[in-house]
């Protein structure tokens, strides 16, 4: 497989080696979207990973899937799900590949919850949101 990034100095790297350079995420001025930005290594192979948003209380209100991305740079907007509450919260993207087993390499199709993932990196950021009257 061939992969081309628009930074001709920048070398691919192989699972192992595969990193977040950079997370951040910005609430949107109606507090219900979140833009997160993902940046990570240039790779030989296409990871997956998840983002995931909690809120002050722990309680997962958002997440994202990512399947095989082909581009380094990524930009999501995250819908918060439930009732907005003041405060901050966690996000935090998970980078991993899928752990190929005999089954797999033979083409025997498995179900998600029997596929091994091997995470390489993970990272997390906050960001808060300020309701701008009483509730």
């Amino acid at each position: 497989m061939d992969i081309f990034f628009s930074d001709p100095d920048a070398i691919p790297l192989p699972p192992d080696d595969v990193r977040i350079q950079e997370l951040r995420a910005e609430p949107w001025p109606d507090h219900r979207r979140v833009r997160v930005y993902l940046e990570i290594t240039p790779f030989q192979q296409r990871p997956d990973g998840n983002i995931i948003i909690k809120d002050a209380e722990g309680q997962e209100v958002a997440n994202v899937s990512i399947i095989e991305t082909i581009d380094p740079k990524m930009e999501f907007t995250l819908h918060l799900r439930g009732p907005v509450r003041p405060g901050t919260y966690q996000v935090t993207a998970t980078l991993f590949y899928q752990a190929k087993d005999e089954d797999q390499e033979a083409g025997a199709l498995s179900s998600p919850d029997e596929r091994k993932q091997r995470v390489v990196d993970q990272a997390t950021t906050q960001f808060s949101i300020q309701l701008g009257y009483a509730e």
